[in-house]
């Protein structure tokens, strides 16, 4: 493995002169140092910008001041779509200060994510994704409440929810039976409209391209979701089914609520009836309901998500594509 210091590496970055997708050790490394097999290392990665001597300057300096002088670093591109991004391994017996790297977060240029232990492309996996303000770019439920004239009313309930201050199920049912008497046609006028999320049709090509199995649980609702399922080529879908009598609405929420311990248990069934390792797969979403289910997935992944979610999931893509979530699989093996 070749040797590098942080000038070398700070001046061939810039000049665009380092090899792709080979890993190089510090120069502080000590002779004879190994790092640990890939499945107990941390990364650092630094993605979504350019990477420049002002950026790889305070990288160093971050480092620096965790006491981690053992460590090896890449630069990888996974797809062409991609920028190049940086990737820094160590060793998880330097941990790192959480609320530092919250503060390094927000004083560089670039997106930042600090996990370990992640997925990888090269074998089979499962994704399984929230869908309203992570796969499409609206809450449906409250895009039906703006046609039917009670947007407010069910926005207020809908930010409480997702902040995590109510309780899911019953937030749902409150705006629920505040769509009572919403025509039917309004609710496929809005589904042949739903937005998808940008880079999310990239992301799940690429991962069918894999082998990768890939799933809705989502709060929201059954006909959306079978649009969105329609749209993505999902393997499967778990939404709630509203109720509707006469062409419209009823009000009701028929079966069981599909809330943060639905979403975690079907993640669970549906890896296990796939056969795969909960190690190889992957839970998205922006929501407070959607913890539990990122929590147990072998990587979370915050999806534009509210700050406290951003927070506690291991990675968070906060702006730009979806597609940058194959930054976290498509790490370049280390030597």
């Amino acid at each position: 493995m070749p040797m590098l210091d942080w000038s070398a590496l700070v001046s061939q970055v810039t000049e665009q002169t380092l090899v792709l997708n080979q890993w190089y050790r510090s120069r502080l490394m000590n002779d004879g140092d190994v790092l640990p097999p890939n499945n107990e290392v941390q990364y650092l990665v630094a993605f979504d910008g350019e990477l420049n001597a002002a950026v790889l300057t305070q990288l160093h300096a971050f480092l620096n001041e965790q006491h981690i002088t053992d460590c090896q670093v890449c630069l990888y591109q996974p797809l062409s779509e991609l920028k190049p991004a940086l990737a820094i391994a160590f060793s998880p017996e330097n941990p790192i200060v959480r609320e530092r790297f919250e503060l390094l977060q927000t004083e560089v240029s670039l997106q930042l994510a600090l996990f370990s232990t992640p997925p990888t492309l090269s074998q089979p996996g499962l994704l399984v994704m929230d869908m309203d303000s992570t796969a499409i770019e609206i809450e449906c439920i409250d895009e039906i409440a703006r046609l039917a004239g009670v947007y407010d009313e069910v926005s207020q309930v809908t930010a409480q929810a997702m902040q995590g201050a109510l309780e899911f199920s019953e937030s749902l049912r409150l705006r629920v039976a505040k769509l009572e008497g919403v025509e039917q046609v309004l609710i496929d006028q809005l589904k042949a409209q739903l937005p998808l999320m940008h880079g999310v049709q990239s992301l799940c090509s690429v991962l069918k391209q894999h082998n990768w199995k890939l799933a809705i649980a989502s709060g929201g609702f059954i006909p959306f979701a079978q649009q969105v399922q329609s749209l993505l080529e999902l393997d499967a879908i778990h939404a709630n089914e509203l109720e509707s009598k006469d062409g419209a609405l009823t009000g009701r929420v028929l079966g069981t609520i599909v809330d943060a311990e639905e979403k975690r248990n079907f993640l669970l069934r549906y890896a296990d009836q796939l056969g795969l390792s909960l190690s190889q797969t992957v839970a998205m979403g922006d929501g407070a309901n959607d913890l539990k289910m990122m929590h147990c997935a072998g990587l979370g992944v915050a999806v534009h998500g509210k700050p406290l979610v951003a927070k506690m999931a291991d990675v968070a893509v906060q702006h730009g594509s979806l597609l940058q979530v194959i930054y976290f699989l498509a790490l370049p093996p280390l030597a």
